[in-house]
């Protein structure tokens, strides 16, 4: 059951896209941007969930991002985490994360940019952080802009097998602005439904933001809350940097 729990939780852990124009991370919500052609993306980051039954981190986890050509995004993240419940305590590798973003249809005065971003969990490492299984996701996000404000959203399905265990799905809707060259400040809505037979769907909202140190440096934080369904905490604090 603990491999249960932390199954699903894990697929929140590590449900973040990586972004080109800081979008992602340190969001729920992602955007359909790829990192630019022949550019990378480097994270060092913690993920956290305290809920009433379990408290869940990637401690840390390491994002890889790389633009491999026009409009594709390759991904890699490699994350250790930790489970506490009341039934005991486990830290080690957990599930590797690949996946590949594609832009099919650019941005322009009046249409959003699409894109998709399919992501398949690993269970590399330890089965009380894994579940044990493979698990998939398959979304849809959409990204406009106007000046110094964007938002974007979508949502997609979670192929999520195993005893217990649901298929769900996921939807967030975020908005943020760029109030200088070195901060921007967004929030997000999102919800999902439930990924186990005794889980429930819930619904959260996140607010955070970016500050650019330079042009190759970063620094992403967030804080959220659930509103609907378990009651939960979330908070993310990353470092990136790009090349």
């Amino acid at each position: 059951m603990r491999g249960q729990v932390c199954a699903g939780v894990m697929c929140f852990l590590l449900a973040f896209a990586s972004p080109c124009g800081f979008a992602g991370p340190p969001f729920f919500t992602d955007d359909p941007a790829p990192v630019d052609y022949h550019h990378w993306e480097f994270y060092l980051a913690s993920l956290q969930e305290y809920a009433g039954h379990a408290a869940t981190a990637t401690l840390p986890h390491v994002e890889v991002n790389y633009g491999a050509l026009q409009n594709v995004q390759l991904h890699l993240l490699a994350p250790m985490a930790y489970l506490h419940t009341s039934e005991g305590t486990h830290y080690g590798y957990a599930a590797t994360e690949i996946g590949v973003k594609y832009r099919f249809v650019e941005e322009t005065g009046n249409i959003p940019q699409i894109g998709t971003f399919p992501l398949v969990e690993i269970p590399t490492g330890d089965a009380n952080l894994t579940g044990g299984k493979v698990q998939a996701y398959i979304p849809l996000w959409l990204q406009k802009s106007w000046g110094k404000f964007t938002t974007y959203g979508g949502g997609g399905f979670w192929y999520n097998p195993g005893p217990d265990m649901k298929n769900w799905t996921f939807v967030g809707w975020q908005a943020q602005y760029d109030f200088s060259d070195a901060l921007s400040l967004g929030g997000e809505l999102y919800f999902h439904t439930a990924d186990q037979n005794d889980a429930q769907a819930g619904a959260a909202f996140n607010a955070g933001g970016f500050i650019n140190i330079d042009a190759n440096n970063h620094v992403l934080c967030s804080i959220g809350h659930s509103f609907y369904g378990e009651v939960a905490t979330t908070a993310y604090l990353g470092y990136q940097y790009t090349l």
